[in-house]
């Protein structure tokens, strides 16, 4: 199962386990269930610390729980954690096995005092990006909390689980047999939706926060470059982001970030937070901005959130980003998650041998339409103009696969659905404007992005397509107010444009302070 190089890393890893680990695995006759058990003794057979059984009773057939002798953990692996899940698995050991976390303190004092019952089921694909953060932040919770058991399931394994519990999207999450969310969702967040007093206590230190020279709001690459040149300039900075690392956590191969030679969303959003975190910024998580109001008078902007806090600064720079475009048709948001879908790589899995549509023929929906002919039955690839605008390496590729067919010229009318799922999609053909049925079992919509201004309306100047128009120094219309990245009117939305639109804007935010007043 493991290579010599994983092997040789993982091996080095256990050596920070400090207490003993005991893994019990639920075995049957199956392939997946050899295929676990040899992964498991490989395992075992790299720490003194851990030992394995085979004796296990669980009703899931392949799992394997991880226990500490003498503590009351209940953590469950229901499937083979391999692909993005591995690290999930590396990290469950460590934990386990008595090596400290890396959350903070008072995250793992809040974590500790819930009290009640809490089980927690997490359905995941091994080739989704977003479900590790759910994985792991519900594990540690059940290390810490004898009150939260937790089991993280390979949809693609238990087909009939999922179906009967009418799971289409991953990661999917039920909290004591009811849904409890899904999509990716980090540690705090899941805190704040079972501590029902979390977010009262936030706003609170939140409003008790002095001033700073320069306000960040978002957290993507923009964000982050804007938060590490303002801090070096030696100005307080602080950053308030509704999640940190924006898009780029929806985003799996990188390979145009120069200097990277390749990379995936997660690892460069992690990378972006720590970065930011050697300088002295205060990161402020989870917190959306729901309203900007300008200084009069040479006073403070303000920035109210959508938790009731609010925070006042000199300057702020705008760093919001973009969300997926939706179609905006009858059924779209019927059938959000029940199989209309906006992440290829995570849910694809899910829909294997069955019929499916991309809608978009972009790079985004050619890629979707490559990755998921190779796990589904049919794709049908959907787009309004009358020619893909995807690279021509791209579409060479996608007319080379045998199960995928293209219709070009089509405005997707409606999602059609039975109430429970999606189960068809009509389009019209928009040369001879008639309509057509597809029967299928799920939609994944790629057709580009919107800036997230929604909240800016009546602030800044926008342009017509929503966007916060800025001059060459990232300057929007309203003097200390400035933006930066996929939410401005720059053109070419790239990772590596938005790094450098967030530090020019954060020289300006510098610039404009020293002009108008000395620092705090």
């Amino acid at each position: 199962m493991l290579d010599a190089t994983l092997k040789s890393q993982l091996k080095t890893y256990l050596e920070r386990v400090t207490q003993p680990i005991e893994i019990v695995a639920s075995l049957d006759d199956g392939a997946k269930s050899r295929e676990l058990h040899d992964l498991l003794v490989e395992i075992a057979s790299l720490s003194n610390l851990i030992t394995l059984s085979a004796d296990g009773s669980d009703a899931r057939r392949p799992s394997f729980s991880l226990n500490r002798p003498g503590a009351d953990i209940s953590l469950r692996f229901a499937g083979i954690p391999m692909g993005h899940e591995f690290t999930s698995l590396v990290l469950a050991l460590l934990q386990v096995g008595g090596h400290p976390s890396k959350a903070s303190a008072e995250v793992i004092e809040q974590i500790q005092a819930l009290e009640g019952e809490f089980i927690f089921e997490t359905y995941f694909s091994l080739s989704c990006q977003n479900c590790p953060d759910v994985v792991q932040a519900l594990n540690l919770m059940a290390v810490l909390n004898p009150n939260v058991r937790h089991v993280a399931i390979d949809g693609a394994l238990f087909q009939e689980e999922v179906e009967s519990r009418k799971v289409m999207a991953v990661p999917s999450i039920y909290l004591n047999g009811e849904v409890f969310g899904q999509g990716r969702m980090g540690l705090e967040e899941i805190l704040g939706k079972i501590d029902t007093n979390a977010g009262s206590r936030q706003a609170e230190k939140i409003n008790a926060k002095a001033a700073f020279d320069v306000l960040v709001v978002g957290g993507g690459p923009a964000g982050a470059a804007a938060a590490i040149y303002a801090a070096r300039k030696g100005i307080r900075t602080g950053v308030a982001a509704e999640r940190f690392g924006g898009q780029v956590l929806d985003t799996l191969a990188i390979e145009n970030f120069i200097s990277v030679q390749e990379t995936e969303g997660p690892k460069l959003a992690t990378a972006l937070e720590e970065h930011v975190k050697q300088y002295d910024v205060d990161i402020m998580n989870l917190q959306r901005g729901e309203a900007l109001i300008p200084a009069t008078d040479g006073g403070l902007h303000e920035v109210r959130l959508a938790g009731g806090a609010s925070l006042k600064a000199k300057t702020v720079i705008l760093a919001t980003g973009a969300r997926w475009r939706e179609m905006n048709v009858p059924g779209e948001q019927e059938y959000r998650a029940r199989g209309v879908a906006y992440c290829p790589h995570c849910d694809g899995p899910l829909f294997k041998g069955k019929r499916v549509a991309v809608i978009g023929g972009g790079n985004s929906g050619v890629e979707a339409a490559i990755d998921l002919a190779g796990i589904v039955a049919q794709v049908t690839l959907i787009e309004f103009d009358s020619q893909l605008r995807a690279d021509a390496v791209l579409q060479r590729k996608l007319h080379s696969l045998p199960n995928v067919k293209v219709i070009t010229s089509a405005l997707t009318t409606e999602v059609v659905g039975n109430g429970e799922k999606v189960t068809g999609l009509r389009y019209q053909d928009r040369t001879s404007e008639a309509l057509h049925d597809l029967e299928l079992e799920g939609i994944f919509v790629q057709i580009g992005l919107l800036p997230n201004t929604d909240w800016l309306k009546g602030t800044v100047e926008l342009s017509p397509r929503g966007e916060i128009i800025v001059d060459a120094k990232g300057q929007t219309n309203v003097p200390g107010v400035f933006a930066a990245g996929d939410v401005t009117t720059v053109p070419y939305k790239q990772i590596v444009i938005a790094v450098g639109e967030g530090a020019k804007a954060s020289l300006a935010a510098f610039d404009h302070l020293i002009r108008t007043s000395a620092p705090a």
